[in-house]
């Protein structure tokens, strides 16, 4: 009786652990999403935030103008792309410094985009602003700007092109106004931190990427080289002038804000802006 009972359970013991066994296969990915695809999924997919058409989502500042007012269209869609012009300028240039943001803020994205110089350099802007341009990022709300403020509080990704045929003249490089970051550890003084990038000519379109987590690391690639990194970019420091002193708390983190296309006397053309959304 014994022999036979332990015949029949154990089969069924078997059975038992073989559906176990089953039921505790790990799953398999669907091999019919590639690898590719669901990591994009994950950081969000490339957004264009130019259409080609227009800029109805975005908005001009210009100083000693009220927001909205693009005086002497500097900022104008032509060939698909958006191009600075000053061609509609009268007199000394007045430090009409302008910029033009997109509508939407962001926190953690990759932005990436194409400018190329063009002519004629307005020759009333300061000379510094020859072939000298940027985008700026983790900018206050163009309508939170006095009139007579003259520049954003914000970080600038500085775009340069060679003045001088055999000077290097790095492009990429980082700017502060009314900001701070942490380079090499520590806050770094200085308004303007070099890139290590190549020197490029005016004509020449180069591509710029920007890597920006939040308040933390920042990262700058300029046609597919990763040129200058830093952390911690907060407000602080001089340069941006005549702002509301409600909106710069000095120390306060930067932990996300607008983007905007830069106008200083020196034509430029911008094409293929787009961006990803990442994880926090």
């Amino acid at each position: 009786m014994t022999n036979r009972l332990n015949h029949l359970v154990f089969p069924a013991y078997m059975l038992a652990f073989c559906l176990l066994l089953l039921n505790c296969k790990p799953k398999v990915a669907d091999k019919a999403q590639p690898e590719e695809q669901i990591q994009t999924q994950a950081e969000g997919p490339w957004v264009h935030l130019f259409n080609g058409n227009d800029i109805e989502n975005w908005t001009v500042k210009i100083h000693h103008y009220e927001v909205g007012d693009n005086f002497g269209d500097t900022f104008r869609v032509e060939n698909g792309m958006i191009r600075v012009r000053y061609d509609n300028y009268e007199g000394d240039f007045n430090e009409r410094y302008g910029h033009l943001y997109y509508n939407t803020p962001y926190s953690h994205y990759h932005l990436s985009m194409e400018y190329r110089f063009a002519s004629p350099w307005y020759d009333t802007a300061p000379s510094y602003t020859v072939l000298n341009s940027g985008l700026m990022f983790h900018s206050q709300d163009p309508r939170t700007m006095p009139k007579e403020q003259d520049w954003p509080i914000s970080v600038e990704m500085q775009f340069l092109a060679e003045v001088n045929e055999g000077e290097a003249r790095p492009t990429g490089n980082m700017c502060s106004p009314g900001t701070d970051v942490v380079f090499e550890g520590k806050i770094d003084p200085r308004h303007c931190i070099s890139s290590t990038s190549k020197t490029y000519k005016p004509n020449e379109w180069v591509k710029a990427e920007l890597i920006v987590h939040g308040d933390s690391l920042v990262t700058h690639i300029i046609n597919g080289e990763k040129v200058l990194e830093y952390t911690h970019p907060q407000i602080g420091g001089g340069v941006a002038n005549r702002y509301d002193e409600s909106i710069k708390i000095d120390g306060k983190p930067l932990k996300e804000g607008f983007i905007a296309l830069q106008s200083e006397g020196q034509p430029i053309d911008f094409r293929n802006i787009k961006l990803k959304v990442l994880e926090p």
